[in-house]
């Protein structure tokens, strides 16, 4: 990371929860941000050392809403554009040259970043969605025109700006493996169902579970995920399960 006695043009947020198996990887590729932003959510492992290693701004809290600790990284960065990087992700320096580009000049708006997603070493183009991941994202905004929704998961976004695209991937190592990609599951419909419980309306069965099959559906037909083998069932899976799930412990289970 580089120092200037002026304000910083490119902040980095990463976010993170008890990274320290891979938070080192993540930070040790943005060598081409003016500034370097940790947020430590309730961290009890080695993050924070690690993130002070790489000469972070750390921002150390407890956030029960997603939402809430990603603004409050937001907010810290001085940058006039920020760039959000989670701790399972690669920003490599293709990236950054492509960025110092684009954002030459520009002082609002929001660029989407594709994404080239991993499940163990296999890189999977195709599938994605129905809150079960994504192929790009608007990860580099300008300071102010994003802002996220008061969500436990997948929170919604407010946008500012025009859109644009950069076209350098970041690596997202999504899941190790099948054991990895059930644990995610249960950890997002529990999230979910905290949700739905706090708007009062967890939904009806029958609703949920022809939201299951059309999800699937989406997954495995419509964003060709059929072209991933068993691997893009498995995404299609889990894309279905996520609305039936979330209902069910909304409804079932209580904290």
């Amino acid at each position: 990371m580089t120092a200037a006695m002026t304000a910083p043009v490119l902040s980095v947020l990463v976010v993170a929860h008890n990274e320290e198996a891979q938070l080192a990887d993540c930070l040790s590729a943005l060598g081409f941000a003016d500034e370097l932003v940790v947020v430590l959510d309730k961290c009890t492992d080695g993050s924070k050392a690690i993130a002070q290693r790489f000469g972070a701004q750390l921002v150390e809290g407890a956030w029960e809403i997603e939402g809430d600790r990603r603004n409050r990284g937001l907010e810290a960065c001085r940058g006039a554009w920020i760039l959000e990087v989670d701790a399972d992700e690669r920003a490599d320096e293709a990236l950054g040259r492509e960025i110092a580009s684009a954002i030459e000049g520009l002082d609002d708006g929001y660029f989407l970043l594709p994404f080239d997603n991993y499940i163990g070493g296999r890189l999977v183009r195709h599938g994605w969605g129905g809150s079960w991941g994504v192929s790009a994202a608007p990860r580099l905004s300008a300071k102010g025109a994003k802002r996220w929704g008061g969500q436990r998961i997948h929170p919604s976004l407010t946008l500012r700006g025009p859109r644009r695209w950069l076209q350098t991937p970041i690596r997202h190592n999504v899941d190790k493996n099948i054991s990895d990609m059930l644990q995610r599951l249960d950890r997002y419909t529990t999230a979910r169902a905290a949700d739905l419980r706090a708007a009062g309306d967890i939904g009806g069965l029958g609703g949920n579970i022809r939201r299951m099959f059309t999800r699937f559906g989406k997954c495995y037909f419509s964003r060709k995920g059929y072209r991933e083998g068993a691997y893009g069932f498995l995404i299609a899976l889990m894309a279905g399960l996520y609305p039936i799930l979330s209902h069910l412990k909304a409804r079932l289970e209580h904290d």
